[in-house]
């Protein structure tokens, strides 16, 4: 009798231990439910070599006067740089651009974009309106829109639909230039591109315009690494876009970026100017400069008829240190 009692009492122990188990098991689940959009600290892990001021939800805040002297740089002079410090995949072309005459940089927000399936639109409806206090109204197309700043650029990738893959119209592209003072690129469609093109400074580079509404799709989430063609882009990074393409930038790579470019459009333009006057030729301009063509240069610098697009201490601490 006593060893059945104390069988008996095993078993309620057991049970007790398997319950305290499962409530642990089913906290730990409900504490680490998927948020539609990233959190400061997984977007701060992401772009972790960025040193720097953030934006509040994490992102790299980049400097606007940055973002202005980027606007001069050509794709080519970017991807250059990137490809050099290994970044190969961050440009795509072949877009459709509103504005193809003017350029557009800014920091990125993301978002992506799938093919509808009912089960999961409804648990990220629940988790975006409930748990994180999202609008309840609307699709939640407007959810990326909501969180928009001056100086973002909204980034979507919507797997290149264009019939009923219209994540815009002329309501949701005001209310976007309203917030950031910028336009959208869209791996993707808007509607509406002729109300579009009567916002004042709005620009747009997508794959392709359709007078449908947005159907069969689900918005999946807001600041999280996504691909846009050939390119992949995370949140905070900085995009440059025109009429040649689009190139995503690392945040912590723009500022040596920017400046390496500017020397070059320099050095271009030096070497330029001096083959015209048959100064030198084309085999001693393209190839590593003498002690001779380096002090021209430098002459040349100070006495540059223009302003130049940096500081002269920033260009004199980075001809210290390379081999120009």
């Amino acid at each position: 009798m006593n060893a059945i009692i104390s069988f008996i009492k095993g078993l309620k122990a057991h049970f007790w231990v398997l319950a305290f188990s499962g409530l642990l098991l089913f906290a730990k689940t409900e504490a680490t439910a998927q948020n539609v959009a990233a959190s400061p600290e997984y977007i701060k892990a992401l772009t972790s070599e960025w040193v720097g001021e953030r934006s509040a939800d994490g992102r790299p805040k980049v400097s606007d006067s940055i973002l202005e002297r980027l606007k001069n740089i050509s794709i080519e002079e970017a991807w250059g740089v990137l490809r050099n410090k290994g970044y190969q995949n961050q440009y795509e072309g072949e877009w459709q651009i509103m504005l193809p005459d003017e350029a557009m940089t800014g920091r990125v927000v993301t978002a992506q974009y799938m093919p509808l399936r009912p089960d999961m639109e409804k648990q990220i409806k629940d988790q975006g309106v409930e748990k994180e206090g999202r609008s309840p109204k609307g699709g939640t197309n407007s959810w990326p829109i909501d969180i928009l700043s001056n100086g973002d650029v909204y980034v979507a990738d919507s797997y290149g639909k264009i019939v009923d893959g219209t994540l815009i119209g002329d309501n949701l592209g005001n209310a976007i230039y309203a917030k950031s003072q910028r336009g959208v690129i869209f791996n993707g469609s808007v509607r509406d591109q002729e109300g579009l093109s009567e916002i004042e400074g709005f620009n747009a580079w997508t794959k392709g315009q359709d007078p449908s509404y947005i159907q069969q799709m689900m918005l999946t989430s807001i600041n999280a690494p996504i691909r846009v063609g050939r390119a992949t882009v995370l949140p905070g990074d900085i995009v440059l876009a025109k009429k040649y393409g689009v190139i995503f930038i690392p945040a912590y790579l723009v500022e040596e970026l920017v400046l390496t470019s500017e020397v070059t459009g320099l050095r271009d333009e030096f070497g330029h100017q001096r083959l015209r006057e048959g100064k030198y030729l084309a085999g001693q301009i393209d190839s590593e400069w003498t002690d001779e063509i380096k002090k021209d240069f430098l002459a040349w610098l100070n006495n540059y008829p223009g302003k130049l697009p940096m500081t002269k201490q920033e260009l004199d601490d980075y001809l210290k240190e390379r081999n120009y």
